[in-house]
């Protein structure tokens, strides 16, 4: 079977050979919200580009639940997704989006602690094992491929955990963002982590204190839209919508420009220091490319706001380029939570204390609490 994978992973990478020159062009290359000259800084484009965190398929990783796949091939790539998206926003909030990676030159210990987050260890925050395991709670089973809004609920619940990063994950509902709900979790006061600080030393983030924080304040946000934009093929009228001015997303022209996680890589530990050999986690080649209308119409789109004011820019953006200049709406931005909806709860990690080693086990216990539940109902 793994034979079979390698040479499917090989065609992909053929095939994708034909579209990575880029075209002469004077329109600028938008990365992320950053703009970019072919003509005159095309060095730096791909520089930017290989700093991003790019986590593809691996193999040879400890079985995940124990007796589980060792391998994602094949079904987690979108979960790889959902890594290199939130991925891209520890770096924001811990490093800055100017923050640039370079082979072979020493990195802040930042970088390694979030690196570490996406390793592919059972006691890694936001590795295969604990994302898998997780959307056993969303109706996945683990080996099973996950559409972009599930993998958007297992990492705001997975964030829950994640007191170093300290980070807001807001997913959308029905294609509606709601300011209210967000500003009141974003501004939810601080809780003292002093009775879990012991566990806090062995966590999958390996930091020796809580450097987020304590005192109430803006928590930085993570904003997923989870969006489906046509039945089979993605509707003409969203096109534009992604190459407003200031876009968020890799634009060229009407292609977009992204790191493709259908390549299987071998497992990857930390060394005995906490570093991380890092190569094989930066694409170091040149990026793929495809027409936007190539594009799935199952998408999720991601922003991160480190502050209230970068929400508060964005929501402006957001109505002054997309949704007044759209006849058909990607999605709603509306200022109160709608009446008809269930009221909203700030999420709270659960009364567990445990360590990310103990995640999936504590985990488990609550699916098994669960289906006891239902067949006590019955």
């Amino acid at each position: 079977m793994e034979a079979v994978l390698s040479r499917y992973e090989n065609q992909i990478t053929i095939l994708s050979d034909y579209l990575e020159e880029f075209p002469e062009t004077d329109e600028p290359v938008w990365i992320l919200g950053r703009q970019h000259h072919l003509n005159t800084d095309k060095s730096k484009l791909l520089l930017d580009i290989s700093a991003r965190l790019w986590f593809t398929y691996r193999r040879k990783f400890s079985p995940i639940g124990g007796t589980g796949p060792s391998s994602d091939a094949g079904w987690g790539c979108m979960l790889r997704c959902g890594q290199m998206m939130l991925a891209q926003a520890l770096i924001c909030r811990h490093l800055g989006r100017d923050w640039q990676w370079e082979k072979h030159k020493k990195q802040p210990e930042e970088y390694h602690r979030i690196l570490r987050c996406f390793l592919d260890r059972k006691d890694c925050c936001y590795s295969i094992h604990q994302m898998a395991q997780m959307g056993v709670g969303e109706g996945k089973s683990i080996g099973e491929w996950f559409g972009p809004n599930t993998v958007a609920q297992v990492l705001k619940k997975l964030a829950l955990f994640d007191e170093w990063n300290s980070l807001a994950v807001y997913v959308s509902m029905d294609n509606t963002v709601v300011i209210e709900d967000i500003k009141k979790m974003c501004w939810s006061p601080a809780q003292s982590v002093a009775h879990s600080s012991a566990h806090l030393h062995r966590s999958a983030l390996g930091q020796n204190k809580n450097t987020a924080g304590l005192c109430p304040g803006w928590k930085p946000l993570l904003l997923i839209i989870p969006l489906r934009l046509g039945i089979n093929h993605i509707n003409p009228v969203y096109i534009d919508a992604f190459k407003v001015r200031d876009s968020s997303v890799t634009c060229l022209c009407n292609e977009l420009i992204y790191l493709d996680p259908h390549t299987t890589q071998s497992f990857v530990d930390s060394e005995e220091n906490g570093t991380v050999d890092d190569q094989s986690f930066h694409c170091q080649q040149a990026p793929h490319r495809m027409k936007i209308m190539n594009l799935d119409p199952s998408v999720a789109l991601g922003f991160f706001c480190k502050e209230e004011c970068d929400f508060d820019n964005w929501c402006s953006l957001v109505q002054k380029e997309i949704l007044k200049q759209q006849s058909l709406r990607m999605f709603e931005l509306v200022q109160k939570h709608p009446p008809h909806w269930p009221p909203f709860i700030p999420p709270t990690k659960p009364e567990v204390t445990t360590t990310g080693a103990e995640l999936i086990e504590s985990t488990d216990k609550l699916f098994e609490l669960e289906e006891e539940f239902e067949i006590l109902s019955v």
